[in-house]
């Protein structure tokens, strides 16, 4: 036994599993056969089935990018895109830009020799403006298309259309529920005999089913309800630990700063170990992280340590992380939601959906028999909804129905949607874009303006100030802005108990204006300073790889103003005199584009939205925190359980609202 043990110590488990080995490789020849011969598959796998990976290797391997032609593989999540690219590549032996790269927003990491090519379905979209037929491609693949993103579901009607007029395309819809007939019927129109399942589809698609290898996974509920999940997970953690046998965890919670505190917490139980015992290696995953933060995850653990993935639902259906044989779920998850009367989109933890928790299940039984702790009660788990409601039918459409404008699609209505979005909410965005002269009085795209606003790659409130910005001469420093607020994470980095550090840190580059005035102070100190100098960025509590970003993504916003044949004048960014003009330019540009998120100060020091219905707070990140100010313009809000904060917050004067949004706004007499 002894020599047994030895041998074995020399060597490393794999870290992935051959190809041959994932369920799909059995129904290789069945999906090239349906591919060859149907416009559209339907391609049905648990997540971790090979299904995105292997796939599109398949395609390539069968000729579909013959000619010039690519194959494009669209995910909801930009994770996704990255982690599954960069995989692929792995297995296809090339560096993530030669024969398979990723395209998302702010970053395209493809070349003349890509032939598979992995990108948000957002930008797929972005790329029919430019080409509506889509003509490079020979298959597009549509991936968790069951997650319903707003992003699916209008990429899933234009398709429909583009097939009409190329025949030879071929469209892949990948899928782990049981919505398969939907996305069929969806496509085959009425072409469908429901009757006959074996033909549904008719002569436009077929359905294939690949069964995942699938552990059983035993699912633990709470026997009464958790009044604190977090602190009710992080124990969890540790009765794990103590007490199960090896393999990873993953912690399902809803946003950056529960993980973040969930973290805190296994990082300090972790220190208390006895010395030789198993260790903890707690790892976040959620949106705001780098590319390569994300990637860590899926790094094998250090000997002898147990790794405690906390992530939000992005680990749910979109990537697969080997080893997981523990699931905690919170049972939450944070939603976008809409509010067409308020005009307030808002980010709230709501509970998730039957198919959700049968999906973070799912994820104990990839390498071996798995356990499911639910912090629910089963009767909670009762009452879930079945599905979650998708996107289209609970978001802010104004971006979406700009795009789809700008595609030709004049007739909103007459358009295919997989679901139908309520008429309030496309009521409610085609009155945004009409207020911000996207849309003329026949609801037509304006051009330029409307045309270009449809092209920048940030939402519509902010891409109307870009290209107003050089009539107010501040288009330099409007770019910085955007640049700035486009990044996913906070630009702002907190060490462990530096608290201190960062509100000084803060107030150093702080602008008496507000948030966006106090982004362009830090953006241009980093250029200036702290561009060549990581350790400058550590001693100013900001985080280098995001400021990094944010020059990366104000040269792409630059590179397309210059397309619109807007030119940039950046010697004036940092040696005015007349600095105060300056951030009045800024102000009253920036009124031009979010006059719609504008509040007023009460004497409480809340704020309140014009139609005084709802009563907002400054965020704590924001400098208006304890601040005075008469009116003010906001970039987003944010609900929590008790409180409804707006962030990126600047100080505006009433009357610029007038002058600027006299469409929307009417003085009462």
């Amino acid at each position: 036994m002894a020599a047994d043990s030895d041998l074995s110590a020399g060597f490393v488990a794999s870290r992935y599993k051959p190809p041959a080995l994932l369920p799909i490789a059995r129904h290789r020849k069945s999906l090239l056969y349906v591919v060859e011969n149907y416009p559209v598959t339907i391609v049905v796998g648990q997540t971790g089935s090979g299904k995105s990976t292997q796939l599109p290797q398949f395609l390539d391997q069968a000729g579909w990018c013959a000619d010039g032609k690519q194959i494009a593989v669209t995910q909801p999540r930009r994770v996704a895109a990255t982690t599954v690219a960069a995989r692929v590549a792995e297995e296809m032996r090339c560096n993530v830009g030669q024969e398979v790269g990723y395209s998302i927003r702010f970053e395209d990491v493809t070349s003349a020799a890509t032939r598979v090519k992995f990108l948000t379905d957002g930008l797929l979209l972005r790329e029919a403006l430019v080409d509506p037929l889509l003509s490079r491609y020979s298959v597009i693949m549509v991936d968790e298309a069951h997650e319903r993103s707003l992003s699916t579901d209008i990429l899933l009607g234009v398709l429909k259309k583009v097939m009409k007029k190329r025949p030879e395309l071929r469209i892949i819809v990948s899928s782990a529920t049981l919505q398969a007939k939907e996305f069929l019927q969806f496509f085959a129109g009425d072409q469908v005999d429901s009757g006959n399942s074996s033909d549904m589809g008719g002569k436009v698609g077929r359905i294939v089913s690949l069964e995942g290898r699938m552990y059983p996974v035993d699912s633990l509920f709470l026997e009464n309800p958790t009044e604190d999940y977090v602190e009710r997970a992080v124990k969890t953690v540790f009765d794990i630990h103590a007490e199960e046998t090896s393999g990873d965890i993953l912690l399902f919670l809803t946003g950056r700063e529960e993980i973040d505190l969930a973290i805190q917490k296994i990082s300090e139980y972790a220190a208390t170990l006895p010395p030789h015992s198993q260790g903890l290696q707690p790892l976040p995953l959620y949106a705001g992280l780098t590319t390569e933060q994300q990637l860590y995850v899926f790094e094998p653990a250090p000997e002898n340590t147990r790794k405690v993935i906390v992530s939000t639902n992005i680990a749910e259906a979109s990537v697969t992380i080997e080893g997981i044989v523990y699931v905690i779920d919170c049972g939450y998850a944070k939603l976008r939601a809409y509010d067409p009367n308020t005009g307030i989109d808002t980010l709230t933890a709501v509970p998730i959906s039957k198919a959700s928790a049968t999906q973070r299940a799912g994820r104990a039984g990839r390498t071996k028999p798995g356990k499911c702790f639910r912090l629910y009660t089963e009767q909670s788990y009762e009452s879930l909804p079945e599905t979650s409601v998708p996107e289209i039918q609970r978001s802010n459409l104004a971006p979406v129905i700009l795009q789809l404008k700008a595609l030709g699609i004049d007739n909103i209505v007459r358009f295919d949607f997989f679901s139908a979005p309520p008429a309030e909410l496309v009521i409610r965005a085609l009155e945004l874009l009409y207020s911000l002269g996207a849309l003329d009085d026949y609801a037509k795209l304006t051009k330029p303006l409307g045309m270009r606003m449809a092209e920048l790659s940030v939402e519509p409130m902010m891409s109307k100030v870009l290209l107003n910005a050089s009539s107010f001469g501040c288009l330099s420093e409007m770019l910085s802005i955007a640049a700035m607020t486009s990044l996913q994470g906070s630009v702002w980095y907190q060490q462990d108990d530096e608290k201190k550090a960062l509100e000084s840190a803060r107030r150093k580059f702080a602008a008496e204006e507000g948030d966006h005035l106090t982004y362009l102070n830090v953006y241009q100190a980093f250029v200036t300073k702290g561009k060549k100098d990581s350790r400058w960025c550590r001693e100013n509590s900001l985080n280098y790889k995001s400021m990094l970003k944010a020059v990366s993504n104000r040269a792409q916003l630059k590179r397309y103003l210059e397309r619109f044949g807007i030119e940039v004048n950046e010697t004036l960014s940092s040696h005015r005199s007349q600095a105060s003009t300056t951030a009045e330019q800024i102000q009253r540009c920036l009124t031009t584009g979010y006059f719609a998120h504008a509040a007023r100060m009460q004497p409480d020091g809340t704020f309140r939205t014009i139609s005084g219905g709802i009563t907002l707070h400054a965020h704590p990140s924001s400098l208006m925190f304890n601040r005075k100010a008469d009116w003010v313009i906001f970039h987003e809000i944010l609900q929590t359980a008790s409180k409804t904060f707006i962030r990126d917050v600047t100080k505006v004067e009433k009357s610029w609202l007038l002058e600027y949004a006299s469409d929307y706004y009417r003085v009462k007499e």
